[in-house]
């Protein structure tokens, strides 16, 4: 029998109860499960990046914690985040050479990462990767997890959407600068980014629009509650 590579823990709300399951997979999982959460192309940052990364995290801590664990759902969690991901996202929100406006639209972080140096940029990024992830719980009935893990493994068919695994790995620990990390990460974030990639409000992924714009709510809220839920092998009881 294969070895558990993600556990998802579900509190039943309706009925009061708790669910843990952990589902497995074998040699067929992609690629992205032996990406580490820390894992980046960057080469492995010096103290000296790792301190400067800490002095521009106290900037950051009001929204995201100083450690990347921010406690709030509205903001996402920062932790074990892929350095290459933080780095492109933080330079989405500036304005390119170019152009007229930033890639990526927020009100706070457009102005936060205007601020910042391609070196601070670097640093910070560097320095969250580094820091230990909390994962989140997930909050659903047992229907609505079935739904999400369906759509988690294997998309939806019937409307062309691809199966979230493929990218973010069953995980969702991702793959150093390509997917990020979402395995863990606050329910309520990842709802809101999934309905903003499908009303255009949010711009820097085409293919997270592709995907995103052929969901239904519900669907999007099912898949959001299970990847909320979901567990890196490094994060498994053992």
């Amino acid at each position: 029998m294969p070895t558990p590579s993600v556990a998802v823990r579900v509190v039943l709300t309706l009925a009061g109860l708790s669910l843990a399951s952990a589902p497995s997979w074998g040699a067929d999982a992609p690629a992205a499960t032996a990406s580490s959460v820390s894992e980046t192309s960057f080469p492995a940052p010096t103290s000296a990046q790792l301190q400067a990364g800490a002095k521009v995290a106290q900037t950051c801590a009001a929204c995201h914690g100083i450690d990347g664990n921010a406690t709030s759902t509205e903001f996402p969690k920062l932790a074990g985040q892929h350095a290459d991901y933080l780095v492109k996202q933080l330079h989405d929100y500036r304005i390119a050479k170019g152009a007229k406006h930033p890639a990526r639209v927020n009100a706070i972080m457009n102005g936060m990462a205007a601020t910042l140096t391609d070196a601070q940029i670097r640093d910070v990024a560097l320095y969250y990767s580094r820091q230990t992830f909390k994962p989140g719980v997930a909050f659903a009935d047992k229907k609505e997890l079935k739904l999400g893990q369906a759509i988690w493994m294997a998309g939806i068919p019937d409307r062309a959407v691809p199966a979230c695994v493929s990218c973010h790995g069953p995980g969702g620990a991702g793959m150093p600068s390509r997917y990020p990390r979402i395995g863990g990460q606050w329910q309520g974030y990842l709802e809101m980014e999934l309905q903003m990639f499908r009303n255009d409000r949010r711009t820097n992924s085409p293919e997270m629009h592709d995907i995103a714009s052929r969901m239904t709510d519900k669907q999007i809220t099912a898949v959001a509650e299970y990847a909320a839920g979901l567990r890196a092998p490094s994060e498994l009881p053992r």
